[in-house]
Formats: structure tokens, C-alpha cells, sequence
């Protein structure tokens, strides 16, 4: 067969070209499928990813389910189980493999009821049915426990043992319901109903032991997660095994992975509570003693001879820094007055040398005019029978001009 190359017109693709178109023809078509098939090559990675095949008698696909979806799954998963799964056709570049990328998965045969799970869970979700803030505190020291569960299962039998083992006073009211089959989920309605009315209960314990799905399913009725959540009474949800999961478990306001477990997280070890009993007593002794001898220390520090002596120490260093204080002042004093006497005694010998008194020792006197007592600068400041007041420097002479000569300039 010839094949006419024409370099002109021919498209070429790289690879990651061919495999991005592949990717978008599967996603464009395959975006959102369920698939069913049997588990085969099942590996867990260190990363937590889970990693497998899904199969039939024609074919297979590779798989992933990614850690942050497991969360949905509420089975045990592993080779040869047979699932329905839903998820996304992705293409690998690395390998140019395509595979399914795994958000939910069930069991195969039970996904109507597993499909009605997932419905009423989303709903209840919503309306806030399992919202931690509506969630009532389990109390620590019960006087009662109601126990709403089969008369004749194992999981009463259970409780009863754990009880009676753990801290056999306690009083146990048993509601005794079918937990499977027809009728199961309106006679646990009922029943938490009517601990509810009669209040003859501290906490409730709902539950049975493990089972299928469908042997479960009296705790995925809405009317019984409606009644839990709505009892005043705080509750526990027992419902299985560990790995079961049902409405009544979200919606609890506590749940526990078994009936047994149940009985022990609600009742307390006699043993346990009696050994830290007499922990906390010897613990409160010695917190006595020691609050004692501290009080009668600091009663001892307050009295009277004690407080005398702390009064009369505390006044002598006060002297001590007053006579320190004044010592300390009488310096400064002294420094000062040293410091000035030399201008004070220079001050003073220029008054003196400026000092009329000194003019007058030299034969000087001071002549006023009375009575007005005017000093007397020239003769022109005084006329003929002007009483005059003159100052020598032994004493006063009071006088009466007799006439006034003014002298002549030349």
C-alpha cells in the first residue's frame, strides 16, 4: 500500500498533543460515571493514595482513590470485592495510560440503600442535624443508663458484663426494641420517646452489634436520627463494628465503635475511681498542711515583737538618711558661702571707697538747703537768709546765709 506524503499539508502531533486531545474526548464524555467491576492489584501507597484495578470478564481499568476521598468510604476495601464506583476518566501523560479517579465507592448489590445514605446524610447535614454546637455532654458520673437495644442480642449482654465488671451499683433501664427488619426504626423512636417522657435516665445507649447493611438500617431512618436528636437526654450511638457507620453515629452526641465500648466510655472503673479517690485525698492533705504552715509563717512575721523590731530598724535607717541628708546640706551651705565671701568682701570695699562718710574724713562736707533739706551744688542753688544744713564728718552745723559770693571767671 502506498502512502502519499505531501510535507506541505501534513499536520504532525507530539505526543502530549495526542494525549491532551485523548484526555479531552474522555473527560468531555466520561466525566462523571459510575463503573462496576471487581478490585484486583489492590496497594496502598506510603503517601496514603490508594492504587488498583477495576475488572470484568473482558476487560480492565486502572483506578486511584485519592486519601482526601476515602473519607466517604465507609466499608473495607481489597482484592477480589466487587464494587460500584464513581469518578472521572483522566489520562496519565507520563504513561499514556488513561484511569478512573475514585470519589465514591460502594459495595456492589446494596447501592439503593447505600445511594439513600449518602441522600439523607447530605440533607440532615444541612439542616444542621450534626452540627458539634446541638451536641450535649455525655455525663461523667451517671446515676442510670438506658440502654435502647434487642432484649436477647449480644450487644446487651455485653454492656451488662462491662457494667456490672466496672462499677456493678449502677443502675441499668433496659428499652427493649427490635433493631432489624420491618417495625425496627419506629419501636427505637419509641423508645427514645419514652425515656425521654419518663426522664428516668442520665444517658442513653443505642445501638447492636455488627450485621450487613440492610441489617443496619434501622439507624439510617431518618425518624430514629429525628428522635436522637431531639432527646433531652444526651446520647450515645453503638451501632456495629468499629468500620459501620450509620446516621444514628452522626447525629449522636457521642458515638462509640461498639456496644462495648459504649459501657465502657459512659461507666466508670469502681477500681480506677477508688485509687484516684485516694490520690486526690492525699494530694488535698498535703495542699492543707502546706496552706497551714504558710498561713502560720506569715502569722508569725506579723507579730508583735517581730513588727516592734521591723518599726525600730526601719526608723534608724530613716535617721541615718536625715543625718546623711543634713550633712549633705550643711556642706553645700558651706561651699557656697566660701565660694562668695571673696566677692562679698570685694563688693564691700568698693562701696566703702564710693562712701560720702570716707569723702567727708578727707575735709569734705555736705550742704543742704532747708527745710526742704535739697542738696546744695553751687551757690547759685542758695540766696541771702537761706538756712542751710552742713555735714562734716564729726557732726552738723546748722546755719543762715549772710550773703552770697559767686566766684568770677577769668
Amino acid at each position: 500500500m502506498d502512502i502519499e506524503i505531501n510535507a506541505k499539508t501534513r499536520k504532525v502531533f507530539t505526543v502530549i498533543e495526542i494525549t491532551r486531545k485523548i484526555r479531552s474526548l474522555l473527560e468531555g464524555n466520561f466525566g462523571n460515571i459510575w463503573v462496576s467491576g471487581e478490585i484486583s492489584n489492590y496497594r496502598k501507597a506510603a503517601s496514603g493514595h490508594i492504587y488498583f484495578t477495576l475488572k470484568d470478564e473482558s476487560a480492565v481499568i486502572k483506578a486511584v482513590l485519592f486519601k482526601g476521598y476515602q473519607q466517604n468510604i465507609h466499608f473495607k476495601t481489597g482484592d477480589g470485592l466487587k464494587v460500584i464506583a464513581h469518578g472521572n476518566i483522566d489520562v496519565f501523560d507520563k504513561r499514556g495510560e488513561y484511569q478512573i479517579i475514585i470519589d465514591l465507592m460502594e459495595p456492589e448489590g446494596i447501592g439503593d440503600l447505600q445511594l439513600a445514605f449518602e441522600k439523607l446524610k447530605q440533607r440532615l447535614q444541612k439542616e444542621g442535624f450534626f452540627d458539634e454546637s446541638h451536641k450535649k455532654k455525655i455525663p461523667a458520673f451517671p446515676d442510670s443508663i438506658g440502654v435502647i437495644t434487642s432484649q436477647t442480642g449480644a450487644a446487651l449482654r455485653d454492656i451488662l458484663n462491662i457494667t456490672a465488671r466496672r462499677y456493678k451499683g449502677i443502675r441499668i433501664i433496659i428499652y427493649p426494641v427490635l433493631v432489624q427488619g420491618d417495625g425496627a426504626a419506629e419501636e427505637i423512636t419509641a423508645a427514645i420517646n419514652t425515656a425521654n417522657r419518663r426522664m428516668e435516665a442520665d444517658v442513653l445507649i443505642v445501638g447492636r452489634g455488627g450485621g450487613s447493611i440492610e441489617d443496619l438500617w434501622p439507624f439510617n431512618e431518618e425518624i430514629v436520627a429525628r428522635a436522637i436528636y431531639d432527646s433531652k437526654i444526651p446520647v450515645i450511638s453503638a451501632v456495629g463494628h468499629e468500620i459501620d457507620f450509620t446516621i444514628s453515629d452522626f447525629v449522636a452526641d457521642l458515638r462509640a465503635p461498639t456496644p462495648s465500648a459504649a459501657a465502657e466510655l459512659v461507666v466508670k472503673n469502681k477500681e480506677e475511681l477508688l485509687k484516684s479517690s485516694k490520690e486526690l485525698i492525699t494530694r488535698l492533705y498535703s495542699s492543707i498542711d502546706r496552706l497551714i504552715s504558710y498561713k502560720k509563717e506569715k502569722v508569725s512575721f506579723y507579730s508583735i515583737d517581730f513588727m516592734s523590731r521591723r518599726i525600730i530598724d526601719a526608723l534608724h535607717k530613716k535617721n541615718l538618711i536625715l543625718d546623711d541628708v543634713a550633712k549633705s546640706i550643711t556642706n553645700r551651705v558651706e561651699a557656697v558661702i566660701l565660694k562668695n565671701r571673696g566677692r562679698f568682701e570685694k563688693t564691700v570695699g568698693q562701696l566703702n571707697a564710693l562712701s560720702p562718710l570716707n569723702t567727708l574724713a578727707r575735709g569734705f562736707a555736705a550742704v543742704s538747703r532747708l527745710p526742704e533739706n535739697t542738696p546744695v551744688f553751687s551757690v547759685r542753688d542758695v540766696d541771702r537768709g537761706d538756712d542751710i544744713k552742713t555735714i562734716l564728718k564729726d557732726g552738723t552745723l546748722f546755719s543762715t546765709i549772710k550773703g552770697v559770693v559767686e566766684k568770677r571767671a577769668d
